[in-house]
């Protein structure tokens, strides 16, 4: 049995400890602990250490130690349960140290899955232009539960997800003038989905935005279009076979049959 000779404060590092043994005869250095474990097992000068005690001493300071690292790594922001795994895994922890690490964080309430998600959505809801299916997506990735995201994406109300999927639909509409508004629309709707916005809240935006369509630009589409196609086959076509054609490429590209009937009369039927 050995026993502790002096105890000494690290220069570096104030809250760490040198333990120094002797057996008697000789004095040297043995380990050191946080400070956490010197006042839990209440060393001192002159304490005898049996060498059971010595490695239960040495394995709680390397709990310890990396408990500290997790502490660090959550004072950047808050963590899952799997995030805070998978870096103590990086950090090359003891895999039979972990757990005790992460329920720890879990009972001092440092690590909840549940206040992270409402965390998380929240502060997607207010930075970000994503929609609650692809949050939702992004929460499993991060380890979540799905019943605890699902559970999180209530905090997402449709009136925010409305207002955003209309301001996205009003911003791509003004920078895509050249091609028609169902069209518009077609890739808009696709881009929102990809967003993680859902069919519902898409189509109530979209059917207002209808209502708002403007003409004027619809023609202007039309023409820029069919001038397109007509440059393109009147090498090749002529008389009904070039009306057709152009017929075609502009119901494709989403246009009514009455603005392309008004396109044919005005621009092609003289070709």
């Amino acid at each position: 049995m050995k026993k502790i000779a002096r105890i000494t404060i690290q220069k570096k590092r104030k809250d760490r400890y040198n333990i120094f043994l002797t057996d008697g005869e000789k004095e040297e250095y043995a380990f050191s602990v946080d400070e956490a474990i010197l006042v839990e097992f209440q060393l001192r000068k002159g304490l005898e250490l049996e060498d059971s005690m010595i490695q239960t001493l040495v394995e709680k300071d390397t709990i310890q130690k990396s408990y500290g690292m997790a502490i660090n790594y959550l004072s950047y922001r808050m963590r899952t349960k799997k995030e805070m795994r998978d870096y103590l895994v990086k950090k090359e922890v003891e895999p039979e140290h972990i757990p005790i690490i992460v329920d720890r964080l879990m009972n001092e309430k440092l690590l909840d899955d549940k206040q992270f998600a409402q965390m998380f959505v929240r502060t997607r809801m207010s930075t970000s232009n994503k929609g609650p299916m692809l949050i939702k997506k992004e929460l499993m990735e991060k380890g979540v539960q799905a019943d605890i995201a699902s559970e999180a994406i209530g905090l997402y109300p449709y009136d925010v997800q409305y207002e955003k999927v209309a301001k996205m639909l009003e911003k791509k509409l003004q920078t895509s003038k050249k091609e028609s508004f169902q069209k518009q629309l077609q890739k808009i709707q696709g881009n929102l989905i990809q967003k993680g916005f859902g069919q519902a809240v898409i189509t109530d935006a979209i059917s207002e935005v209808k209502e708002e369509k403007d003409e004027d630009e619809e023609w202007e589409a039309v023409i820029y279009q069919g001038d397109k196609l007509l440059r393109k086959h009147s090498k090749k076509q002529e008389g009904f076979a070039l009306q057709n054609k152009i017929k075609e490429g502009l119901y494709r590209k989403g246009f009514t049959m009455e603005l392309i009937s008004r396109y044919i009369d005005e621009y092609v039927r003289n070709e």
